[in-house]
């Protein structure tokens, strides 16, 4: 397994004789491991209405060159964006992420309104698929619910406009200048053996939410 070492920090005059970032424009895809194709395909096109849109078969990895057979195949949502999978062909599914909580690492799709929640909510009921929420997160309402292979999914609904999220953009590198100066802090305190918990965050924006 390769490991990356951060890279040095460039001058100023290094920086600014680079090329401008180019203009992302949205997410192409984002790819998981599937156990199985067909399990995966009834799922994500027979019970979220996204169609199967693309499929890549091949013996050997394009980037690394090693061999590994799969198929990749890719469903396609309404912006032109892709989620993606990888069936390897020995029904195994990827492993949960040992030193991370399962509501951690998720993928949220958005829908237009509460009302298209509560029905994807009763959708994926009706089908056996357990799920959470509806949830409020004052800019957005979510359910929570995990597909076949494990990969945890959120839905969510918008309740913010354009003007509220711009208002939001203008404090966001702040807030997180303020969390890094912390943090830096008690990475100090935690070589020092004075900083036994993880960093709790500067700020507590939802406090309605109790632990259970």
């Amino acid at each position: 397994m390769s490991t990356s070492t951060p890279a040095p920090a460039l001058s100023s005059a290094q920086a600014s004789s680079l090329p401008a970032p180019a203009a992302i424009h949205q997410l192409h895809h984002y790819a998981y491991r599937a156990k199985d194709a067909e399990e995966t395909r009834h799922f994500y096109e027979d019970i979220l209405g996204l169609p199967l849109y693309h499929i890549i078969q091949s013996d050997v990895v394009p980037s690394t060159g090693e061999y590994c057979p799969y198929t990749h195949f890719f469903f396609r949502l309404r912006d032109g964006s892709f989620i993606a999978f990888f069936d390897l062909g020995d029904d195994v599914a990827a492993l949960p992420s040992p030193n991370t909580p399962l509501w951690v690492n998720h993928i949220s799709f958005r829908v237009d309104t509460k009302a298209d929640l509560q029905a994807m909510k009763e959708r994926l009921q009706a089908h056996g698929i357990e799920v959470l929420g509806i949830t409020d997160h004052h800019i957005f309402d979510s359910i929570y619910f995990f597909d076949p292979n494990g990969v945890r999914l959120e839905l969510t609904a918008q309740r913010a406009d354009e003007f509220q999220m711009l208002q939001e953009s203008k404090t966001a590198h702040a807030r997180l200048n303020e969390w890094t100066a912390r943090k830096a802090q008690w990475r100090l305190d935690r070589a020092a053996g004075k900083a036994a918990q993880p960093l709790k965050p500067q700020h507590n924006d939802r406090p309605e939410y109790k632990a259970v």
